[in-house]
């Protein structure tokens, strides 16, 4: 390199950030439309696929859900993290397992939702949702038994989770576990959905299950259990 060529790191992490800002702000803007029930425009074709014809319908969201209690049950009083939350908190049953529920979204339209509805549900174990990425969370270190990341792994690159692993890895309280899903691209479904999450606004990364287990190694946490499901594998890690 030459001495006098601009490259400098700083330069080049400034530009990893923009380049996820951006990312992040398109699937905010994609999943904002889907909340907010406004219409999607995709070609003829997209719309004739089969996994076009199960998400309008609603049949596919059972099928890509991915159900994290089955391997990480919060547990009575525990502190509890779910990233990327989205409106899930209208949706599984957090006050039967009577943990403390705190909240992280990209989307303003379902942060404002759980913020007005949340607590009206039960104020004591609902804690609210910060507006924010995962590679950046709002809350101090050491914060939480259990953190949870399901079903935006795939919009974004592996060197974003890494930084979103360390990111976990510093809110948990030692011990704590984070059970996050992906994107299995062996999985029958796999391409043909990234096609219709594509046209719908956000981008798919399709990574192999081996690429993925080497960055959960090199974060430092241990694979404890695996749970495979149509769409997406759930993990339950431990740093």
């Amino acid at each position: 390199m030459s001495k006098n060529s601009s490259y400098s790191p700083l330069f080049s992490l400034n530009s990893q950030q923009e380049k996820w800002q951006q990312r992040i702000a398109q699937v905010a803007l994609r999943f904002n439309k889907q909340y907010q029930n406004q219409p999607f425009e995709l070609p003829e074709e997209v719309e004739a696929m089969p996994i076009f014809q199960e998400w309008k319908s609603g049949l596919l969201t059972g099928r890509i859900v991915s159900p994290f209690w089955e391997i990480a049950k919060p547990q009575k009083n525990h502190h509890c993290l779910d990233i990327g939350c989205g409106v899930s908190f209208l949706i599984y049953p957090w006050r039967d397992w009577q943990a403390f529920f705190y909240g992280q979204e990209i989307s303003n339209v379902a942060r404002d939702t759980l913020n007005s509805r949340g607590s009206q549900l039960n104020s004591k174990l609902f804690k609210g949702v910060e507006l924010g990425a995962a590679h950046q969370l709002n809350y101090a270190p050491g914060t939480f038994d259990l953190a949870i990341a399901t079903g935006f792994s795939c919009y974004f690159p592996l060197e974003y989770w890494s930084a979103v692993l360390a990111e976990v890895k510093r809110v948990l309280k030692p011990g704590g576990l984070f059970v996050f899903d992906i994107l299995n691209p062996e999985h029958p479904l796999a391409e043909d959905w990234a096609v219709l999450e594509t046209y719908l606004g956000a981008e798919v990364f399709l990574e192999t299950v081996n690429e993925w287990e080497k960055i959960i190694k090199a974060s430092g946490a241990k694979i404890v259990t695996r749970l495979t499901g149509d769409l997406f594998d759930l993990y339950k890690i431990k740093f």
